[in-house]
């Protein structure tokens, strides 16, 4: 019996994904385990593997198609001993649907080795399901019922340039619209009369550029945090002299290799005032408000398209040294779409940095369902009073923003007074 091969969910927070790559070619005979596919999902490029023995009958979705439903059959696996051309392939009246909105959950699902909360619960709108593809092409008359078959990446820029699909004749899978059929269509001029103020007008000198699957998740996120996260701002200025000193002198001990970043203290710090005040090291849900035994700090991480905030687990219980090898290691997957959605996902507070980029100070967005998010700006020279003189000294200012349905003022304004203080004196984290 046939196997469908569907686009898997690759992460809490995925919808759907684009099919970068096939591994293997119709006719390829496959085991459970063979690597088949590469996806690119919201947060990274995985390595999709088969699950059944047999050989690939057909492609349902080609090579680079975005926007691509989870659950959507994207190839056909004909078993040991069938028969590939006598398979019944799916049509679009069967065509499986995307999966269902992430919910907020009443009980966050976590790695085995730590609890933490599961991502957003974000209740986004689902991708268009990528449609089935049917028996032959389909190239449907102007005016006719029939339906048309095209990508959603193909429907947008259509609807953009006021192209009618109905009008073009499909070159994707089984006869789909695809991009570069809309694209062409705009090139040669054929466009469809559109209803005032309908059409989205393209200003001479701008560019499009198609929203790629992280990018949807990130504002449908962030959207979903501001508008349901009562968000209040606490800034305090830190004095860091002591700490780069400190910095200096374990960077000049430490193992080779290993080099401690200002980010890794900054890590630390917060991980050591998640524990100081513990009741910030949660999230609210519609229940209750659920609070984690130990720190498990996200780092923001700037990627082509997007951000990732890859999780170090346990830092509270990690050495700086541990802090600067995971922190160099996560980073660099992320960049690389190399990471594994357990080592993004979950997670009880995040660190924003824009330090290095001159950056004096900023407001984050909370990563929902946290109950906290801190920014940190550049660490510069300021006059400050010290002992009734004026002096110069090093100074970094830090941002908490705090959900204020688990976050009270007076408790955010504690946690920031412990983090102040393991910063300017680091050897309060390494007790």
């Amino acid at each position: 019996m046939a196997v469908n091969i569907l686009m898997p969910a690759l992460s809490p927070t995925m919808t759907d994904g684009t099919l970068a790559r096939w591994v293997v070619g119709e006719g390829d005979a496959v085991r459970s385990g063979d690597v088949i596919a590469e996806i690119e999902t919201d947060k990274a490029t995985m390595e999709v593997e088969a699950l059944d023995d047999g050989i690939i009958a057909k492609f349902m979705v080609a090579e680079g198609s975005q926007n691509v439903a989870v659950n959507a059959v994207i190839a056909v696996l004909a078993e040991d001993g069938e028969d590939p051309a006598s398979l019944t392939l799916p049509t679009a009246d069967v065509a499986p649907v995307a999966a269902a909105p992430v919910a907020p959950a009443k009980e966050p699902v976590a790695p085995v080795s730590a609890p933490m909360p599961v991502a957003a619960p974000v209740a986004a709108p689902v991708a268009a399901p990528v449609a089935a593809p049917v028996s032959g092409p389909v190239s449907p008359a102007v005016g006719s019922r029939t339906r048309i078959f095209a990508s959603p990446l193909a429907r947008r820029i259509a609807g953009e340039n006021g192209v009618d699909l109905a009008a073009l004749t499909g070159t994707g899978p089984h006869g789909r619209i695809i991009r570069a059929d809309v694209e062409e269509a705009v090139a040669r001029g054929i466009t469809a009369p559109v209803a005032t103020g309908s059409a989205v007008i393209a200003e001479a000198g701008s560019r499009f550029v198609p929203h790629n699957a992280m990018r949807r998740v990130i504002a449908e996120r962030l959207q979903y945090s501001k508008q349901t996260a009562p968000h209040f701002y606490l800034t305090v200025d830190c004095e860091i002299d002591t700490l780069l000193s400190a910095r200096k002198s374990l960077n000049e001990n430490a193992p080779e290799g290993v080099k401690i970043s200002v980010n890794d203290m900054v890590i630390k710090a917060a991980a050591y005032a998640l524990m100081t005040v513990p009741d910030v090291n949660g999230c609210y849900e519609e229940e209750g408000c659920r609070y984690y035994d130990q720190a498990d700090v996200c780092m923001a991480v700037a990627v082509d398209g997007g951000l990732v905030t890859p999780v170090i687990h346990g830092s509270n219980k990690l050495s700086l040294s541990e802090i600067a090898g995971k922190a160099v290691d996560l980073a660099g997957r992320a960049r690389s779409g190399k990471l594994d959605p357990s080592e993004y996902s979950g997670g009880s507070f995040t660190i924003s940095n824009l330090g290095m980029f001159g950056i004096r100070e900023f407001a984050a967005v909370i990563n929902p369902p946290q109950g906290a998010i801190l920014a940190v700006g550049a660490g510069e020279q300021r006059p400050v009073v010290k002992q009734g003189a004026l002096a110069v000294a090093t100074v970094m200012s830090v941002t908490l923003s705090a959900d204020h349905r688990i976050v009270d003022g007076a408790l955010g304004a504690r946690w920031m007074q412990a983090f102040k203080a393991a910063i300017e004196n680091p050897v309060m984290m390494l007790l």
